[in-house]
C-alpha cells in the first residue's frame, strides 16, 4: 500500500514543494495523507543534521501540534504523514496582514514545549556539535554553513554577487559577534517556523517541516522566526512578551543583546542564499512560488537588511535589482 501511496504521489505533477520537498495529498480509505518526496539536486543551504523521519516520532511525546509520521521509506527515499486539515497562514495572513490571535500564542506555547525534550529521546548528534551551554559553538556552526553556501556559489555567480555588492568576506561581522553571546543551555529547535510551515484550523496552529530542526540555541529560534515571519510590530511585540514568561529563565537570559546577534547573521545568510535562489528562478521562472515583481521587492528589501551589516551604501532598489536580474537570466 505505501508503495502504492508514492507512486500516485510521484504522478502529481503540481505537488506543493519547498526548497527540499515535493508534498502530496493522496487520498486512502482512511482519509488524505501527505507524501513528502525529497527533491533531486537540491541545494542545500540550510543547517540540516537530522532525518525528519527521526525527529518527528522523538518530540510527538512533547510537541501534540505536529504531523505524526506514518510510514518512511529509505529507498525510495519518502516520507507519509498524518495529513493536517486547514489553510496554510501564509493564504490567510500573507506578510502584511495580521495573524489571527491564537497564532502567537501558539507559537510560543510550541517554542515553550521544545524545550522540553530530552537530549537521549533525539537523534545522534554529529561528533562535533556543541552542547551544553555553548551558545558561540553553535552560531559559529550558522557562519560556517553561510560562508560554506558563499565559497560554494561564488565562482558560478561572481558576477551577481559583485553586481548586488557582497562583500569577499559576507560573514565577517556574524563571526566576530558569536563570542559575545550569553551561554545558555541547548535545547531542540525547530529553525524554519514562518508563514508557509504552519496550517491553521479551527482556532489551533499546527506546525509542520522539521527537515531543519537543530540542537540549537531558544534565543536563535526566536529570531530566526522573526526574521521569516514578518510580524506587524504589535505581533512582534506581542510574541516577545509571551516569549519572557513562556521560557525558564535559563533559556532566556541575555536575549536583549543576542536576539540581535542571531538577526543579524540571519539578514546576511538571507542576502547570500536569496541571490543565489531568486537568481535561478528568474533563469527558470516555472519554478517561482511568486510573481517575478515580489521577488525582485523581496531580494531588494534582503539585500538592504545585510548592507547595514555589511557598511554598503547606497541602498539597493528595485528597478536595479531587477535590472541585474534580467541581465544575469539572459547571460
Amino acid at each position: 500500500m505505501t508503495m502504492e501511496l508514492y507512486e500516485s504521489a510521484r504522478a502529481h505533477l503540481d505537488a506543493a514543494a519547498g526548497y527540499y520537498n515535493k508534498n502530496v495529498r493522496v487520498s486512502t480509505p482512511d482519509g488524505p495523507v501527505n507524501v513528502r518526496i525529497p527533491i533531486d539536486g537540491a541545494d542545500v543551504m540550510d543547517l540540516r543534521i537530522w532525518r525528519e523521519d527521526e525527529v518527528l516520532p522523538a518530540i510527538a511525546p512533547y510537541v501534540p501540534h505536529a504531523p505524526r509520521l506514518l510510514h518512511t521509506s529509505s529507498d525510495p527515499l519518502f516520507q507519509v504523514h498524518q495529513f493536517i486539515h486547514g489553510r496554510v497562514l501564509n493564504d490567510l495572513a500573507p506578510r502584511g496582514v495580521p495573524v489571527p490571535g491564537y497564532v502567537p500564542t501558539d507559537v510560543v506555547r510550541l517554542l515553550a514545549q521544545l524545550v522540553e525534550v530530552p537530549r537521549e529521546k533525539l537523534p545522534a548528534l554529529p561528533p562535533d556539535w556543541p552542547v551544553g551551554e555553548d551558545t558561540p559553538g553553535f552560531g559559529r556552526k550558522l557562519s560556517d554553513l553561510t560562508l560554506w553556501v558563499h565559497s560554494t556559489f561564488v565562482t558560478d555567480y561572481e558576477w551577481l554577487y559583485t553586481a548586488f555588492r557582497v562583500p569577499a568576506d559576507p560573514v565577517a561581522a556574524a563571526e566576530a559577534a558569536w563570542p559575545t553571546l550569553t551561554a545558555r543551555p541547548l535545547v531542540c529547535v525547530h529553525a524554519d517556523i514562518h508563514r508557509k510551515n504552519m496550517i491553521v484550523s479551527d482556532g489551533r496552529t499546527v506546525f509542520l517541516d522539521w527537515e531543519l530542526a537543530l540542537w540549537g540555541d531558544p534565543v536563535y529560534e526566536l529570531a530566526v522566526h522573526f526574521h521569516k515571519m514578518g510580524y506587524l510590530p504589535d505581533e512582534r511585540d506581542r510574541v516577545l512578551r509571551l516569549w519572557v514568561r513562556a521560557l525558564p529563565p535559563e533559556y532566556i537570559r541575555g536575549w536583549e543583546h543576542d536576539l540581535d546577534v542571531y538577526i543579524a547573521h540571519e539578514q546576511i545568510k538571507s542576502a547570500i542564499v536569496d541571490t543565489v535562489r531568486y537568481a535561478q528562478l528568474f533563469v527558470d521562472p516555472s519554478a517561482a512560488p511568486e510573481p517575478e515583481p515580489e521577488l525582485v521587492a523581496k531580494l531588494t528589501e534582503k539585500l538592504n537588511n545585510a548592507y547595514r551589516h555589511w557598511g554598503v551604501s547606497p541602498r539597493a532598489d528595485e528597478a536595479a535589482v531587477e535590472s541585474i536580474l534580467r541581465q544575469w537570466a539572459a547571460r
